[in-house]
């Protein structure tokens, strides 16, 4: 089999990059072009995505990525979820708002006075989450003056295309898309107040969006497709979450932690709506039946405190080191408090959650944080054994968290289950593999997907203790 080439965009909460992938031969891997920072902006009317540095790395990226590898064929692109762009007449109206601005609250009031909770639970099976979307476009003012909103990978895909489509994957994150049928549930979007006509058509996985513009080919070097993948980030790490069998769970863990397993129907019951579980949608018309839980955020959002406390960088596999060497028991905290969701300083925070409790060192603190990630972790998947019914053997725990192997370990301890980390670079794995799916270059399963993947990167077992 002949070696094929395409570029991944893979964009996160605080960076972005963008990957070369090769697929054949037995061969699937990565090759990291460019890396960029991203992250809030706070902006006079509240805080922000700096959208257009991000299109720009975005765009040097690709150009790069067809000088290394000009035999590159098609582009994908995925990132988080929720956040938008308004279009009036293909342009931009304004930066998209950062999930995280405060202006969330006032929408989750509006919106649950005319749609309930339950109701919109039975509706789109969403977990509540107040900054998803359609809480976002209930206070969004510029909604009006808009034609079109589109999620921030399909955003990008029209600023390389002109062809404005929502990827299905992350649409199911706006809570206005049907948890069974899979389509735009007007009915509620005209109840609450938006405009269906924002509304853009959907696509699945695997369609091709369109061609770069003639004035990008010049720049970039190549007239390319960009092929939809799934767009949400988790989407596309679970495809490449090599699940050993179906009883494993999955964890996805970076900025948060996604901890859930894999459904072909949707568990819609009063118990999964109290526990906060979701049903988002993944590739092939899978559900991704998880609870979102605070992940790395907290450890990266405290050595950043510290780091400005000292004038100096953290050290943090040195600092893990530490924390692994801590003998005594740390006092743990809910890592989902409503308190640690906004930047700031983190440290304080926390210790205001474990008062008098709070470990007085670093290599402690950090491993408190760490715990309580672990525990919130081991919380989650009993649910999501209990709401499934499943009996649940093994945890496969797949992106940067995948790393942190005192959080590995301590995963395994709380849950009593093994755990399986890697691959760290699932999610631009599986953006690669829809993408060569869809030209042709690689199985047509998900199984035989993540076959691939297993048998390509092998990952590290850690077993309670």
């Amino acid at each position: 089999m002949t070696v094929r080439s395409v570029a991944a965009v893979d964009l996160g909460a605080t960076s972005g990059r963008v990957m070369i992938g090769r697929i054949g031969d037995g061969r699937l891997d990565l090759e990291l072009v460019s890396r960029f920072p991203n992250g809030p902006v706070e902006r006079e009317d509240g805080l922000h995505w700096d959208f257009g540095a991000l299109y720009e790395h975005v765009v040097a990226g690709l150009a790069e990525a067809v000088r290394r590898e000009p035999a590159i064929e098609s582009v994908g692109i995925d990132s988080w979820a929720v956040d938008y762009g308004l279009l009036r007449d293909g342009e931009l109206l304004a930066e998209p708002f950062h999930y995280r601005d405060a202006r969330t609250a006032r929408g989750v009031d509006e919106v649950h006075t005319v749609a309930p909770f339950a109701e919109l639970y039975g509706r789109n099976g969403l977990q509540f989450l107040p900054f998803n979307t359609l809480y976002q476009y209930r206070v969004d003012a510029r909604l009006a003056d808009a034609d079109t909103a589109l999620l921030i990978p399909d955003l990008i895909a029209f600023l390389l295309t002109g062809t404005a489509v929502a990827e299905r994957t992350n649409a199911s994150t706006t809570g206005l898309l049907g948890v069974e049928s899979g389509e735009w549930d007007a009915e509620l979007a005209e109840r609450i107040g938006i405009p269906t006509h924002i509304l853009p058509t959907l696509v699945d996985p695997g369609e091709t969006i369109g061609t770069l513009r003639a004035d990008l080919v010049e720049r970039i070097g190549k007239k390319l497709p960009v092929i939809a993948v799934g767009s949400h980030d988790t989407a596309s790490a679970v495809v490449a979450a090599p699940l050993s069998t179906p009883h494993s769970a999955y964890i996805s863990c970076g900025t948060w932690g996604l901890v859930g397993v894999e459904l072909t129907e949707p568990v819609l019951t009063d118990a999964a709506r109290e526990a906060n579980f979701t049903h988002e949608l993944g590739v092939d018309r899978r559900y991704r039946f998880l609870h979102n839980v605070t992940g790395l955020w907290l450890l990266s959002e405290t050595v950043r405190a510290w780091e400005a406390e000292d004038g100096s960088r953290i050290d943090l596999p040195e600092l893990l080191a530490a924390a692994s060497a801590v003998t005594d028991d740390v006092p743990l905290f809910d890592a989902n408090d409503a308190s640690l969701s906004a930047p700031g300083d983190m440290p304080a925070r926390i210790t205001t959650l474990l008062g008098a409790e709070a470990p007085t060192t670093r290599p402690a603190f950090a491993r408190s944080i760490v715990e309580s990630i672990a525990t919130a972790f081991a919380d989650a998947v009993q649910t999501a054994a209990d709401l499934s019914g499943r009996e649940l053997d093994s945890i496969h725990l797949v992106g940067g968290g995948s790393l942190n192997r005192l959080l590995c370990q301590a995963t395994a301890d709380r849950t009593g289950r093994p755990v399986l980390a890697g691959p760290v670079e699932a999610t631009a794995l599986g953006n690669v593999l829809v993408q060569a799916r869809a030209l042709g270059a690689a199985p047509a399963s998900l199984e035989e997907l993540r076959a691939l993947v297993a048998a390509t990167h092998e990952p590290e077992r850690f077993d309670p203790r």
